[in-house]
Order: C-alpha cells, then sequence, then structure tokens
C-alpha cells in the first residue's frame, strides 16, 4: 500500500488550495487501508466512521428500491465521501461495494469539532464537497420519486386500459365471425314473402328498438324471469335459435306484446326467419355499441393522462378548474383505489372561480398526497378516502383525508422534511411530501397535516390568483 503524502492530496482538485499544513494534519490523524474486489464499505443504516478520501480503484454506490438496484455514483480516484464537516448525516444512505483494489484514507468523526474550529481552509474545501454532494443527490432522489410515481401510474393505466382493449379486441372477433354468418340468415330471409306492411311493422320495430336509449336496467333474478318467459314464448311458436334470441329481445326491452303483435300480422311460416333476422340485426349492434363503449374509455383515459400531465403546454399558469386536476387524478389512481376497495367521497364547492396555477406541478401535489392516503389505506377495513374543496375568502382550500390509523404524534412534524419516510426500503424515497411542500410554496400557500387515528387530514391552501 502506498504511502500518502501532501502531494497526493494537492493533486486532488478539492484539496489544491487547502494549506499544506492543515492536510499533513489530517494525514497524520487518518487510518489508511484497502478494500479488495467484493468488499463493502457501507450498508444503508451503518453508522458513517468519518470522511474517506479514495486514491485509488473504484468502489460502487448503490440503493436497491423495488428490489431493483438503483445506481448512485462510481467512487475513483479524488473522491471524497462520508461525514462531512455541519452535515447532518450520521448514517450510510447506500451500499458502498468496491469494484477493484482501492486505497483509502479516513478521517475519524470524533476529530470533526477540532477540524472546524482550528482548520478554517480544509474545513471550507469538505463543506464544497457537502454542497455539491447535497445538490447532486437531491437532484437523483428527485428524479427516483418522479421515476417510482410514474411506474405506479403506469401500472395501474395499463390495467385500466387492458380491460377496455380486451373488450374490443373480444367484440371484433366476434362481429367477425357473426357477420360471416350473415349471408345464410339473409338467404333465409329472401325466402319469404312479405307484403309492404309487414316490411314496415318489421322496420319501424327494428328502429324503435335500436333507437330506444332507456332500456330497462334489470337485476340478473328479473332478467333471468324476462329470458324464461320470452324463451317459452319462442320454444312454442317453433323459432329457431331461440337462447340466443331470448338474450338479446331481453336486453333490448321487447316484451311478450311486442313478439304476439308481430305474430298476429305476419304470417306463422315466416316467423323465424323474421326473428333471426332480428336477432341478426340486434347482435351487430350490441357489438358495435361495446367495441365503441370501450373506445371510449379508452379515449377517455387518454385524455385524462393528457391533461394530467399537461403535455400540450408549458410549465406556465394559467386560469383552470381545480377539480379537474382532483378528478384526473382518481382517474390516474383508480386501479389502487379498487384494488384496496377504497370508497372516495367527492365533497366539491362548484361554485369556487378558477385557479391561477401551474397545472402539471399542482397535479403532482393531489398524486402525492391521495396515493400517501392510498397507502395509509392499506388493509384497512371500510377504508374511504375523502376530498372536499373549500372556498376561504381569497383562497382555494383543498382538504384530503382518510380513516386510517393516523400518522404518530412524535414524526407529523418531520413528515415534509426532505428523505423522510415512515414507507418500507424501496417504497419511497422521503420527497413526495418534501415536492408537495415545494410546489405549495411555489403558488404562496400552505399544506398542513392534523391527524387523529380514524382521520388524517393534509390541508392545501393558496390563493386563487397566486
Amino acid at each position: 500500500m502506498k504511502d500518502i503524502t501532501v502531494n497526493d492530496l494537492l493533486a486532488i482538485d478539492v484539496f489544491k488550495d487547502v494549506p499544506e499544513n492543515q492536510l499533513q494534519w489530517m494525514i497524520d490523524r487518518s487510518s489508511h487501508y484497502e478494500l479488495q474486489e467484493g468488499d463493502v464499505m457501507t450498508r444503508p443504516g451503518e453508522p458513517l466512521l468519518g470522511t474517506a478520501v479514495v486514491f485509488s480503484g473504484r468502489i460502487e454506490l448503490y440503493r436497491v428500491q423495488n428490489n431493483t438496484k438503483s445506481i448512485i455514483a462510481q467512487l475513483v480516484a479524488g473522491a471524497v465521501t462520508g461525514m462531512l464537516p455541519f452535515s447532518r448525516g450520521k448514517i450510510a444512505i447506500a451500499y458502498g461495494v468496491c469494484l477493484e483494489t482501492s486505497q483509502l484514507m479516513m478521517f475519524p468523526k470524533e476529530l470533526m469539532r477540532e477540524l472546524i474550529t482550528s482548520h478554517y481552509e480544509l474545513t471550507q474545501a469538505l463543506v464544497i464537497v457537502m454542497t455539491s454532494r447535497v445538490r447532486e443527490f437531491t437532484e437523483l432522489e428527485q428524479q427516483n420519486e418522479k421515476m417510482m410515481a410514474l411506474g405506479k401510474l403506469s401500472a395501474g393505466l395499463a390495467h385500466e386500459l387492458n380491460n377496455p382493449a380486451a373488450a374490443i379486441v373480444r367484440s371484433s372477433a366476434s362481429l367477425k365471425e357473426h357477420l360471416l354468418m350473415q349471408p345464410d340468415a339473409f338467404k333465409s330471409l329472401l325466402s319469404i314473402h312479405l307484403s309492404h306492411e309487414e316490411i314496415d311493422l318489421i322496420n319501424n320495430k327494428m328502429v324503435r328498438l335500436l333507437g330506444n336509449i332507456n332500456r330497462p336496467m334489470l337485476s340478473m333474478m328479473k332478467r333471468s324471469e324476462k329470458e324464461d318467459e320470452i324463451l317459452d314464448w319462442l320454444d312454442r311458436n317453433n323459432i329457431d335459435g331461440c337462447e340466443d334470441i331470448a338474450d338479446n329481445l331481453v336486453e333490448f326491452g321487447v316484451g311478450e306484446d311486442d313478439l304476439e303483435e308481430l305474430k298476429s300480422r305476419i304470417n306463422h311460416q315466416d316467423l323465424s326467419p323474421v326473428f333471426t333476422w332480428i336477432n341478426n340485426s340486434l347482435t351487430t349492434e350490441r357489438m358495435v355499441a361495446d367495441i365503441e363503449e370501450s373506445s371510449k374509455r379508452i379515449a377517455q383515459l387518454v385524455g385524462s393522462v393528457k391533461s394530467f400531465t399537461h403535455m400540450d403546454r408549458g410549465g406556465e399558469r394559467e386560469f383552470i378548474d381545480i377539480h379537474v386536476g382532483i378528478k384526473n387524478t382518481l382517474i390516474m389512481l383508480n386501479y389502487k383505489l379498487k384494488k384496496g376497495n377504497i370508497k372516495v367521497t367527492e365533497d366539491f364547492d362548484l361554485e369556487l372561480p378558477p385557479v391561477k396555477a401551474m397545472v402539471g406541478e399542482l397535479n403532482q401535489v393531489w398524486t402525492n398526497l391521495i396515493d400517501n392516503a392510498i397507502d395509509a389505506l392499506d388493509n384497512q377495513p371500510a377504508a374511504e378516502l375523502t376530498i372536499i374543496t373549500r372556498r376561504d375568502k381569497e383562497f382555494v382550500k383543498v382538504t384530503i383525508c382518510d380513516n386510517g390509523p393516523g400518522v404518530p404524534a412524535d414524526i407529523r412534524s418531520k413528515v415534509f422534511d426532505p428523505f423522510f419516510t415512515t414507507k418500507s426500503v424501496g417504497k419511497g424515497t422521503g420527497l413526495g411530501l418534501d415536492v408537495v411542500s415545494r410546489i405549495v410554496r411555489q403558488h404562496h400557500g400552505t399544506v398542513t397535516l392534523h391527524s387523529n387515528p380514524g382521520r388524517t387530514e393534509f390541508v392545501v391552501c393558496f390563493p386563487f390568483n397566486a
């Protein structure tokens, strides 16, 4: 192992302006050692031993989030890490693993006070390292927080899109198969001879059925009873394909009176081809309606994403209806709400005037607060999320409330601190509420916490025209 000299420290950019006597003082009071490949320098939660300077080799710093390795940095020759003057960090927050043989010098934390009081230039150099490190790490963690939020939203959105997309595929395949059978039904229809009066009757019936938007909403039991009644009538009158026809007729609100009217005005031998044609038309209508409804659902979700992320606009402030962003956020998180069996109550004051705000940033506030409330309601019986909007003079006040276990009194003052989190490792970075606080301050407002077991409220308040 190489002996470390003042010149070795002066060759590192951090120490180039530090007097030599101070560097020698640091060298004399430090421990010098080597790490071999695979050796662990730090583990999350372990106390930091002091200020470490790397002279050779390579050490990787990383965290594990959601069982995924997230690399923070690689320390090479000239890197300074560990505890630094005036830093509040006393424990390691990442794994440090040696990738190749590395030589280090460790200045002990027990001498930090003497360093600060007696060696100004050396202290100043290390403080610059600390401020740069905090800035870089904060930017990295904010990016990680955004990526984690994006991952949550993407998972929920993928789930929400999957159902209507699968319905479209299923209905399209069924419709194609159904249309292949239409020529046979058409041939049967052409084989009969209908008068103009009979054609008008059937046509008017079809127009009424297809145009009826107030179809009865039947319970499963009532629907089953109706289908049995129609099925019996079709059987008595020797109509082919009774089961499929009964299901469609009940769906479109056809009763026995309608069937008797057709029977009384159409030749009996022509009834079966007529009902087959009617059934085919109704089946086609149902399949097209399913495809249309599923397509609308996908369009609504995509529209909500566009509005939520504010993709088509910049970051300028504009007047908006605050409820739009909150509702879009609920759509984005709908999968988690359904998964947690959470009842959502929207107590909105719809008379609120427009709010001047940065839409994309404000949606981050709603996302973090609602997502935290959902996490707090995990495995909670009769879980309920309540969102309240009110006017308070010239301010808008949004309250996001859950009936979870509450925030312990001893940590309530810390929840808005950067990197503070009560979630398990990998579930959060501790920047969610810090982001909320920062964005609300940008809107000249406040965010406060009120919590008791069974009721936790985050209250966001800011002026309508910030």
